[in-house]
């Protein structure tokens, strides 16, 4: 049995869905690397960090397993994260959350469970598991003071076209602003070390390669606020060679080799 040292985490009913910490990890990459994922209009900013986030939240009063990519980055001079991709497990708002939203949802695999002070996670997608955590929750940390944070989507649509390669937009492209309000329930440090394995399909491995791993910790958030909206337009000639995708993320649709 593993043992469950006292670190004070909050309470609730046993296997209640709605007290579930998140699993936040970050990493730092090159810049040029998170560069070349950023759309222009959206700026790297002075520290290109990845940040990996796995989860399981009620949405629609169903457990939704996932993971969340983004990285650093700037719009307007407003500091934030890109997203990159949510793998979730929960097919019925993937194309609604795309399509309302531009949230770059897609369906995923995700394992992610406690027991005693034991840490585990992993997502796979298309028959390949891309990312790996073990580890341990070692002592409480301290709280992330409240803050507003920003996270950019890309709301976009292709037009309609017999001929795919004319090019053009139904919707041009925009970034979306997602605004939160958040503080800090409870938070614990976890040791272990994040793997990234490559994937056709998610290449984070690949494109955002880990230099080195900066934190790891569950936090127990508290959402005070959130506010989506349109924050501007990118140039559409520009935005042209990031609009093919894989899936529903934001990873480009041609993989280089």
């Amino acid at each position: 049995m593993t043992e469950q040292l006292p670190l004070g985490g909050p309470q609730g009913n046993t296997g209640d869905i709605a007290n579930w910490p998140l699993l936040k990890i970050i990493y730092k990459t090159d810049a040029d690397k998170v560069a070349q994922l950023l759309p222009p209009g959206i700026e790297v900013t002075d520290e290109p960090n990845v940040h990996v986030t796995f989860f399981n939240v009620p949405t629609l009063d169903l457990p939704e397993y996932g993971v969340l990519v983004t990285v650093n980055a700037s719009y307007n001079g407003v500091d934030g994260e890109y997203a990159l991709g949510y793998g979730i497990d929960q097919e019925s708002v993937v194309l609604i959350s795309q399509n309302m939203n531009g949230q770059p949802k897609y369906l995923c695999k995700t394992t992610f469970y406690r027991l005693g002070n034991k840490v585990v996670a992993r997502s796979s997608h298309q028959g390949y598991t891309f990312l790996e955590f073990t580890g341990e929750a070692t002592a409480v940390a301290e709280h992330v003071p409240e803050s507003d944070n920003h996270e950019w989507w890309i709301k976009v649509s292709r037009a309609v076209s017999v001929d795919a390669v004319s090019g053009g937009y139904d919707f041009p492209p925009h970034v979306v602003d997602v605004r939160t309000r958040q503080g800090t329930q409870h938070r614990e440090e976890v040791k272990g070390q994040l793997k990234l394995m490559d994937s056709p399909w998610d290449p984070i491995a690949r494109l955002l390669p880990m230099r080195e791993q900066l934190s790891a910790h569950l936090e127990w958030p508290i959402f005070k606020e959130r506010e989506i909206k349109l924050a501007g337009a990118l140039d559409p000639v520009a935005f042209e060679p990031y609009v093919d995708v894989i899936s529903g993320s934001r990873w480009p649709g041609l993989i280089p080799e």
